[in-house]
């Protein structure tokens, strides 16, 4: 099978943020969309391995920014190639504000947020589909919408050429695993895909 079919997908990018007790953490999400309207209900899909999703359930409460084309490689180096177990991504950011529902959200390069309140989760294995009821929307900015591939394409630093003679290279972020034999259940520390995203170099 060639994986790279699905990069065709029409994916969205997202900075997912919660808040528990005082402290407040995002991550990066692609999969979000409504499901209805009347009662109006989105799911977005989280990694478990994301700080972020246990906190949402824990919490069942979360905001969804939607990212522009106008944001810089920054937000998605700080959100998505770092982890809330480790350090604070807020710390020293001044993009942020925080929504009605207590919850941080992006009023520059994103053009809106959603807040929205669990009502319930599939397990997925490495993943989690929590279906959400949408208790308030603001619109920020006209700004066209992030899509992964404009990501790839324009947002997302080339990879750099390997220092090592052989290993496996991430499709996705480019991170390198050096070694002759990649683990068949290696996860990329870096955007989380699984071996099946690397390519032998």
């Amino acid at each position: 099978m060639d994986n790279k079919a699905l990069f065709k997908l029409g994916y969205g990018l997202y900075v997912l943020s919660a808040r528990e007790g005082e402290r407040d953490n995002a991550c990066i999400i692609n999969t979000m969309m409504q499901i209805t309207s009347d009662p109006l209900v989105a799911v977005v899909g989280v990694n478990k391995q994301d700080f972020t999703h246990g906190m949402i359930q824990r919490t069942g409460q979360f905001n969804v920014s939607t990212l522009t084309v106008e944001a810089p490689f920054e937000i998605f180096r700080r959100f998505g190639f770092q982890s809330g177990r480790d350090v604070d991504k807020f710390a020293g950011w001044d993009n942020w504000a925080r929504a009605e529902n207590g919850v941080v959200f992006l009023p520059r390069c994103a053009n809106a947020y959603l807040s929205l309140k669990v009502l319930d989760a599939i397990d997925f294995g490495t993943h989690t589909l929590f279906r959400a009821a949408v208790e308030d929307g603001v619109v920020l900015s006209g700004a066209e919408s992030v899509t992964y591939s404009f990501y790839q394409a324009n947002i997302k630093p080339k990879p750099q050429p390997a220092a090592v003679k052989h290993g496996w290279r991430c499709r996705i972020c480019g991170y390198v695993y050096e070694g002759d034999e990649l683990p068949a259940d290696f996860i990329c520390p870096v955007c989380k895909h699984g071996a099946s995203d690397f390519e032998r170099f």
